[in-house]
């Protein structure tokens, strides 16, 4: 697994990170790691492979509702 080093980082910010890394039950470094994969995100494919599990899940198809909406609104 590759590694990171970070420089120069903020010691409020690691104060901050060390109590969050405490409230959650992990150590400084699983702390960080969690925190900067949510802040990278997924990628495209991940997101549309997420995507395709749950219409797989819902076992239907939504249809676009802008139509009945806007058929709502008029009335």
């Amino acid at each position: 697994m590759p590694d990171i080093l970070i420089r120069g980082l903020d010691p409020q910010a690691l104060k901050r990170l060390k109590a969050r890394a405490k409230r959650h039950g992990r150590s400084l470094q699983g702390e960080a790691r969690t925190v900067l994969e949510n802040a990278a995100g997924q990628s495209v494919a991940e997101v549309l492979a997420t995507a395709r599990q749950w219409r797989k899940k819902l076992g239907r198809r939504f249809d676009d509702s802008a139509l009945e909406i806007r058929k709502d609104r008029e009335r």
